[in-house]
């Protein structure tokens, strides 16, 4: 069943403009709750498909949400190799540097596949708001790759605030994750 846009409207206004109560305990790293812009920086890429979606988001982080926000690149329209990318976005929030990251190729679902490949980093590829709030409260994806040949830029700005709005569920939820994670040490 397809979701109604008064349903997107509705998920979208209980995410971002109610308060958030405290996140349950979780021992799932690094995915735990929203993120504010005083929590650290977000990192950013795309590809050149994805650059100017990642320029729109980027100065949409900066100059409306008040987010720092690191920029992997690419700077420029040139042709280039989306996993090249994904690697530097998925590593900045694996070491720390960046708590979330972002990253926009033409599908996003190639991005999603090489940012998975670095540990620590649950990467969701995301199609509109339901999918982002699942990956966030089910997933806790740290980080979301969007298609720009998919998602426009008005949808594309709406998930990404609240995708960085929603915070892990924990609860049953910590349990499929943390099998996830053991995934990699094996």
């Amino acid at each position: 069943m397809p979701i109604e846009r008064r349903d997107i409207e509705r998920i979208v206004r209980d995410v971002v403009e109610t308060a958030v109560p405290d996140e349950p305990e979780t021992s799932v790293p690094g995915h735990q709750g929203p993120v504010s812009a005083a929590d650290g920086r977000i990192a950013i890429g795309s590809d050149h498909g994805g650059f100017e979606l990642k320029e729109t988001l980027r100065r949409y982080l900066e100059d409306e949400l008040g987010y720092s926000v690191t920029d992997v690149g690419v700077h420029d329209g040139a042709s280039c190799d989306y996993p090249d990318y994904a690697l530097k976005v998925a590593k900045a929030v694996a070491d720390g540097s960046c708590v979330r990251g972002i990253m926009i190729d033409g599908a996003g679902i190639g991005s999603s596949m090489a940012a998975n490949r670095v540990p620590g980093v649950l990467a969701a590829c995301c199609h509109d708001v339901a999918t982002v709030v699942n990956s966030r409260e089910h997933n806790g994806a740290n980080v979301l790759t969007l298609g720009s040949g998919v998602v426009a830029r008005g949808l594309a700005r709406q998930m990404v605030r609240t995708w960085l709005a929603t915070g892990f569920g924990g609860g049953r939820h910590e349990r499929r994750v943390k099998k996830i994670i053991d995934m990699e040490r094996r």
